[in-house]
């Protein structure tokens, strides 16, 4: 089977004998410049026993450079957070630092909410 395991979980099971996992074009797609992306800030509440996290949505790319990324905005943040379901979680109301890094860094930036 080999190491390429893991990136079936989530898949069903097929009883086709002829049938073939394929990758979908998002979890390949290649990370789009950062002139042409367009990165949602936000602060959420919701579900977190009143603690906030700013949220990063809208990045179009790899797993691995949005982790990169992520990285990037926690250490220059000095707090902690996590990469999960194609957002970047930082601890913390950070939303005009996070505005001001992305910005630096090229990126295309919009507040989303209050």
């Amino acid at each position: 089977m080999g190491k390429d395991w893991k990136d079936r979980l989530g898949t069903v099971y097929s009883t086709n004998a002829e049938f073939n996992y394929n990758q979908t074009e998002d979890e390949i797609q290649d990370t789009l410049p950062k002139k042409e992306q367009i990165l949602y800030i936000s602060l959420d509440k919701k579900n977190r026993k009143g603690k906030a996290v700013t949220l990063v949505e809208g990045f179009v790319g790899k797993q691995i450079d949005l982790k990169d990324l992520g990285k990037l905005l926690k250490s220059k943040c000095g707090v902690g957070g996590s990469i999960k379901d194609g957002e970047i979680l930082i601890q913390g109301d950070f939303r005009d630092k996070i505005i001001d890094l992305l910005k630096a860094s090229g990126y295309k930036v919009k507040r989303k909410g209050g």
